[in-house]
């Protein structure tokens, strides 16, 4: 290969995504400062909410997720519900390894802050469901494997989010002497959040793909509907960071040194989590774009559905809503920062993707 894989990539993108970490962190930035300079800015998008959400960020992630789900080939998915090496070390990282690491880190690094420290342990519950597919999807990973992972995220997501609450809040800290706050959230309350966050823009992106094959054929469907529709994931995705920093701008500028205490437990946990599922997708000897869909399925978390129950909980102005915003203040950047050491690691496959025309999905 004449170029490193990631160089050649980055050679194919538009200039919009060749500089996507900049937007991101720009989007950041903008929102801050709104937040922070625009009087009751926060309270006007907030006043809208859609399970505990605002509605302009249901409305950016709804427009986000829809592109990469329209992508999908849904008669490929057969596929991977077969592959065991992929299904279970994935079950086994989102819903063992993954909040039981977020406990512990959150238990060391934030002893004495207990309501922050709830609202880390909240967002380790909330597995991926929504932006993973954007990483997935600039790391060129499968497609369809990101598609069957998130849904099944969503199903152990309703069945199993406040039973982990349960215990990791009120058990587990009872057991090892330790004083926790409890977490009171219903079954439906979650699964109205997955069914909307998820559910909306699948059956979106799955009637969008049945209909124009049916109607178009594959060969339009690929090569003039899809580059028409995937540019609006990344601009679904802007204006959610957007909104969302402005929510919590001045509550984030306003405490800088808590932001801190709050991000390093996080930053270390990503990283443990995206290289250790990245190591046991290689070890069971996963294909990179498999091996990667497990990785960044097991580190990103799902930050609507963390903000939405600590709000509905604890309150918007709790140190738990502040941990819930602070997830995604270093998951975007550091998830990001990822998917360019995912696309410099495929050199360590055996049997790396082939490069296409699509990678990596110009979302």
């Amino acid at each position: 290969m004449s170029a490193a894989p990631e160089q050649a990539v980055a050679g194919r993108l538009s200039f919009l995504d060749r500089y996507l970490a900049v937007w991101i962190l720009a989007a950041m930035a903008v929102g801050l400062g709104l937040g922070r300079v625009v009087p009751g800015l926060g309270d006007a998008l907030a006043k809208v909410t859609v399970t505990g959400v605002s509605l302009p960020i249901a409305l950016g992630l709804l427009v986000m997720m829809y592109p990469v789900l329209a992508k999908v080939r849904y008669d490929r998915l057969d596929t991977v519900t077969r592959d065991r090496r992929l299904l279970l070390p994935s079950l086994l990282l989102n819903w063992i390894v993954g909040p039981a690491l977020m406990f512990a880190l959150a238990w060391l690094f934030l002893p004495d802050l207990p309501e922050y420290r709830t609202g880390l342990i909240i967002v380790g519950l909330a597995r991926c469901i929504a932006m993973v597919i954007i990483w997935n999807d600039l790391a060129c990973g499968d497609r369809e494997a990101a598609a069957v992972l998130v849904a099944l995220n969503s199903v152990f997501q309703v069945i199993a989010f406040s039973a982990l609450g349960w215990f990791y809040l009120s058990v587990l800290p009872g057991w090892l002497g330790l004083e926790q706050a409890g977490l009171d959230v219903s079954v439906w309350e979650i699964a109205r959040s997955v069914l909307i966050f998820l559910g909306i823009p699948l059956v979106a992106g799955y009637l969008t793909r049945r209909i124009g094959e049916k109607v178009k054929g594959r060969n339009w469907y690929e090569a003039k509907l899809i580059p028409r529709i995937g540019p609006f994931a990344l601009y679904g995705l802007l204006f959610t960071i957007v909104v969302l920093f402005a929510l919590q701008g001045d509550a984030i500028t306003s405490q800088p040194l808590d932001v801190v205490r709050i991000a390093l437990p996080l930053l270390v946990y990503f990283a443990i989590m995206w290289a250790g599922s990245m190591g046991v997708g290689r070890a069971v000897g996963l294909d990179y774009p498999r091996a990667t869909t497990l990785a960044f399925t097991a580190a990103g978390n799902n930050f609507e559905l963390a903000i939405a129950v600590a709000i509905a909980t604890f309150g918007a102005t709790s140190g738990q809503a502040l941990a819930g915003v602070v997830g995604p203040l270093i998951e975007v950047p550091v998830l990001i920062g990822l998917v360019y050491v995912a696309l410099y690691a495929r050199r360590f496959f055996t049997t790396p993707a082939p490069l296409t025309e699509e990678d990596p999905a110009h979302v």
